[in-house]
């Protein structure tokens, strides 16, 4: 057996071994990014008006009380698709007015109710938001979340 696998061949294993992995690794991840690219993404470009409103997401902390494709916090609804609920999915001034007035009738003051924190949003952070969440509600997320209502 000491004849069969010589140093000189133990480590030709090796380095035959971890080049072959290195190939299939950089393979899948060219596949991977390939299928996010092309399958995986929005069904809406990613514009400045988008990542405006992923910006006022991240500022106000949207996340420390909502989900989004089911990440973040259950306190508040999930508005992963909450453009389709409300039926503005491909109307953007529509998705802008149903968000805006969402936004100025909060809090509600109804007692024992959850309450959303009234925030100050500009009329263009507004509109970036609701395109963020237009753009967030047409992502290919496999059927998730699995009802209606989120």
């Amino acid at each position: 057996m000491s004849e069969f696998l010589t140093k000189s061949r133990a480590r030709n294993v090796f380095y035959g071994g971890s080049i072959f992995f290195v190939v299939v690794f950089v393979a899948l991840t060219a596949q991977s990014h390939r299928h996010i690219v092309d399958k995986a993404t929005a069904g809406m470009p990613l514009t400045d008006e988008v990542v405006l409103g992923k910006h006022v997401w991240e500022r106000n902390s949207c996340i420390n009380c909502h989900t989004l494709h089911g990440e973040g916090a259950y306190f508040a609804p999930e508005v992963g698709n909450v453009m389709t609920r409300w039926g503005v999915l491909d109307d953007p001034e529509m998705a802008y007015e149903m968000l805006d007035g969402w936004m100025q009738a909060q809090p509600s003051g109804i007692e024992g109710r959850r309450q959303m924190p009234h925030f100050e949003i500009t009329e263009e952070e507004m509109r970036g938001l609701a395109e963020f969440l237009r753009w967030a509600d047409q992502t290919d997320t496999q059927n998730w979340p699995p009802n209606d209502a989120g």
